[in-house]
């Protein structure tokens, strides 16, 4: 593609001639401010006044040319860390910027609680950045996604009628799986979102022909529908507006969603860790300066007589003014104190441990006795009537993709039948089936909860979660405290796990431990169906990210059944249940080994050994209290489980109890749990491997040898 040294002006027709002298040296100000604050951080950097930089240079011109074009408080954007002259085009100011940098307690983006050019403003809607490459790409389309729900749905509150989502990224980042998962989302929906691909030639040291084939991510993705796709050099400003402004256009008129390929240049190294000069000659980096935006914009704007040589000199020394007026004001500010480190982990405002959510000795029970799959599926019924922004989606969990085959045939309705008939009560535009992509699925729930959606989404297997995690440990569990409580994203994730099924080794996994482990998500347990509804429903309306695990041989067991307790039945987090009163031994467990305690527990009764057993319900946060006030009592604990024994949840339930509870045990803290194998498929492998009623029997037996 050929590139300008000095941009011309262009045709009457473009947007970019519609620009007044002002406007363009407007422009400038904001590019070489831009460079200044990246030059101000390099040194404050070396003079370890800070901690981390890396550099925006080379990109001002697309990304003043963008922010020229978009609407802050307007229009959303999910940016990457090479946008800081977007960022101030936007309107976040030099101070904040450097408030970033030095840790500010004051800092908008963070608290000082992320790297500098991370960033975030609630005011102007720039949602929280974090630092994996490629996570914004489905949050984007899930926030622009949110926009076209709230238009189905006749939801205005939040919303304006042409908004649209820019999602940045470098070129590098566009091998990512999830780039192309959310170009196809984008492109199945017509979604107003504008990707801006800031392509510098390089990813770290990796050059584009190695990141992508044919080197040129724009003529790779033209197959896909309805997208406005258009190559610009993004040092060229005049080029780089005219090009967004069609863009921009193209998705607020609904017409589908646009890609713009910035070629633009990266003067500096890819941050203070990396030295360019390792792996690029000295030719191309002098190639990439003779196309520098800032160098050679304020080239253009004298020889066209829009300004004067003395007017670019008071434009640069204003700058550097106001960059050191900042550097001084973000020196002065205290970083945030040690008190702070828990803030917003959850939060602060809704607490689904409290009485709030405790209605359980009240249920106003209907009907007969039933099983957990249908008070599951009533009670997400119940809480769609009540609050019309839940959302549920996932891989098969509507009753038909093709909406005229309603009412012709019986439906989907998921795997296992607990979403079944929710697509028939509240619509295609509330309950929908989503690609066979557990990223898709949580990214998309990530962008549609910041945007005031409350979705319930289903990972049909947890054996399948796995492709999500990024979404699940590093976007959703983090969202509220990595933005100090300025954004937040309350997805209900439903998934399926467990053995006793004859599902073998993908279809048994029980990794809870992975997920207890992530600050900010709750997790939660039920097992039994009462439990299971009382549960969902806080899940639902409490205001944290919830894993919420349902047991497959649970789901129609008749010993769990209960009748429908009634649509404001909850259950608090963190509230364990004693399922059987003992005063020998005490077992602590959850999911489907409960029924297998209680079962070993009766049998060894008639022997004259008394076991209490508990059923924590919740594994995040876990019930402490009536834990050790079990064990203190009774000085002999047993805690079960159905993962492996070794690195599994019971270790962290042991370790607590042997903290807290040593002057009152009489015997070592047992675990009952699954062999450190996988789950085998023939029923005489699976026997052996999950905990069962006999292993249960032998361990009471064993710890009253104490």
């Amino acid at each position: 593609m050929a590139t300008r040294t000095i941009p011309d002006r262009k045709s009457a027709g473009s947007p970019s001639a519609h620009l007044s002298p002002e406007q363009l040296v407007a422009a400038y100000r904001n590019m070489l401010l831009s460079r200044r604050l990246d030059d101000k951080e390099v040194q404050l950097k070396n003079q370890n006044k800070i901690f981390f930089q890396i550099s925006g240079a080379g990109h001002e011109a697309i990304l003043t040319a963008a922010g020229m074009v978009l609407k802050p408080a307007y229009d959303w954007f999910y940016l990457y860390y090479r946008d800081r002259a977007l960022c101030l085009e936007l309107g976040v100011t030099p101070a904040e910027m450097l408030y970033e940098a030095v840790g500010a307690a004051i800092d908008p983006a963070s608290g000082g609680r992320q790297m500098p050019s991370h960033w975030g403003h609630k005011a102007y809607n720039i949602v929280s950045a974090s630092s994996p490459t490629g996570t914004q790409f489905l949050q984007g389309v899930g926030s622009a996604e949110a926009s076209l729900r709230a238009k189905l749905l006749n939801i205005s509150e939040g919303f304006q009628k042409d908004e649209v989502v820019l999602v940045t990224t470098g070129e590098g980042t566009t091998s990512e799986g999830e780039f192309w998962e959310s170009l196809n989302t984008a492109s199945n929906l017509k979604l107003p979102v504008v990707y801006l691909v800031e392509d510098n030639g390089y990813a770290i040291s990796v050059p584009v022909e190695v990141n992508t084939a044919g080197g040129s991510i724009s003529r790779l993705v033209r197959s896909f529908p309805d997208f406005f796709i258009e190559e610009v050099d993004g040092c060229d400003l005049l080029a780089s507006y005219d090009t967004m402004q069609r863009a921009v256009d193209h998705a607020r008129s609904r017409k589908g969603p646009s890609l713009v390929h910035a070629k633009v240049i990266r003067p500096y190294s890819h941050s203070l860790s990396d030295d360019e000069k390792l792996y690029r000659p000295t030719a191309e980096r002098d190639a990439d300066a003779a196309r520098d935006p800032v160098t050679q914009f304020p080239k253009w704007l004298i020889s066209e007589g829009h300004a004067t040589d003395d007017d670019i000199k008071r434009i640069q020394a204003e700058v550097d003014s106001v960059v050191l007026a900042a550097t001084d004001d973000a020196l002065a500010q205290p970083q945030p104190g040690p008190e702070t480190v828990n803030f917003a982990v959850y939060s602060p405002d809704v607490d689904p441990t409290s009485e709030q959510f405790d209605t359980e000795d009240d249920p106003q029970f209907t009907g007969d006795p039933t099983t957990m799959v249908d008070l599951l599926n009533s009670c997400m019924k119940e809480e769609m009537r009540r609050d019309k922004k839940i959302l549920v989606f996932g891989q098969d969990v509507a009753d038909v993709s093709r909406e005229e085959h309603l009412g012709k045939v019986k439906g989907k309705g998921g795997v296992f039948k607990v979403t079944w008939g929710l697509q028939k009560e509240f619509g295609g535009s509330r309950v929908y089936n989503s690609p066979l992509a557990e990223a898709n699925i949580i990214g998309r729930a990530i962008g549609l909860a910041v945007r005031g959606f409350k979705p319930v989404v289903e990972i049909q297997f947890f054996d399948y979660i796995w492709p999500a995690y990024m979404q699940l440990r590093n976007e959703l569990a983090t969202m509220r405290w990595r933005s100090n409580n300025n954004f937040s994203a309350p997805v209900v994730v439903r998934t399926t796990y467990g053995g006793y099924i004859r599902g073998a080794v993908y279809h048994s996994q029980t990794g809870a431990s992975i997920f207890t482990h992530c600050p900010g998500l709750r997790v939660v347990c039920p097992s039994t169906a009462l439990d299971a509804n009382g549960l969902l429903r806080t899940a639902i309306r409490c205001d944290d990210p919830v894993l919420f695990l349902e047991h497959k041989h649970l789901y129609r067991q008749t010993y769990n059944k209960s009748a429908v307790p009634g649509p404001n039945f909850m259950i608090p987090f963190g509230k364990a249940k004693v399922v059987r009163e003992g005063t020998d031994v005490t077992v602590v467990t959850y999911g489907a080994t409960v029924r297998r305690a209680v079962v070993a527990a009766n049998a060894v009764a008639d022997n004259g050994i008394s076991v209490e057993v508990i059923d924590l319900r919740t594994l995040s946060p876990w019930d402490r209290e009536t834990v050790f006030e079990s064990v203190k009592k009774n000085s002999r604990v047993i805690v079960a489980y159905e993962d492996s024994l070794s690195w599994g949840f019971g270790a962290e339930i042991s370790a607590s109890i042997a903290d807290e509870c040593f002057a009152w045990l009489d015997a070592p803290v047992k675990r009952v749990a699954s062999d450190d194998t996988f789950v085998g498929y023939a029923p005489s492998l699976e026997d052996a491997i999950l905990p069962q009623v006999e292993d249960f029997r032998k361990a009471y037996e064993e710890i009253m040898t104490f």
